[in-house]
């Protein structure tokens, strides 16, 4: 069975830094872009960054853009979320998303979040 598992959330301080995690099985990672989702209370989940299945290119919601980074390592099928000067409008529950292929037939899977906090 596919798997994606976040890990590396918690509660920050403002102006603090996470580094998310989100670990890949049972599916051809090299061969999907990934995903960082996020879904506050109350809002829609909104995409948050995005990372072609080589790693180069990416892109980034306006409100993460000059603080946060994906990256992945295809070799340990794994994609990172750094996080860096985190205010509390970050705070939200992150999932990590897979993707193949583009409307119909497209396959996608999703991992089941990991709570982000920011808080003093």
């Amino acid at each position: 069975q596919v798997q994606l598992v976040e890990s590396g959330g918690g509660l920050v301080q403002p102006g603090g830094s996470l580094r998310l995690s989100c670990a890949a099985s049972r599916f051809t990672f090299s061969s999907y872009t990934m995903s960082w989702y996020r879904q506050a209370p109350g809002k829609e989940r909104e995409l948050v960054a995005v990372i072609s299945s080589s790693g180069g290119s990416t892109r980034y919601a306006d409100s993460v853009k000059g603080r946060f980074t994906i990256s992945r390592d295809n070799a340990k099928n794994t994609v990172y979320l750094q996080m860096n000067s985190l205010n509390p409008e970050d705070t939200a529950v992150y999932y990590c998303n897979a993707l193949r292929g583009v409307g119909v037939g497209s396959i996608d899977y999703w991992g089941q979040g990991t709570q982000v906090t920011v808080s003093s």
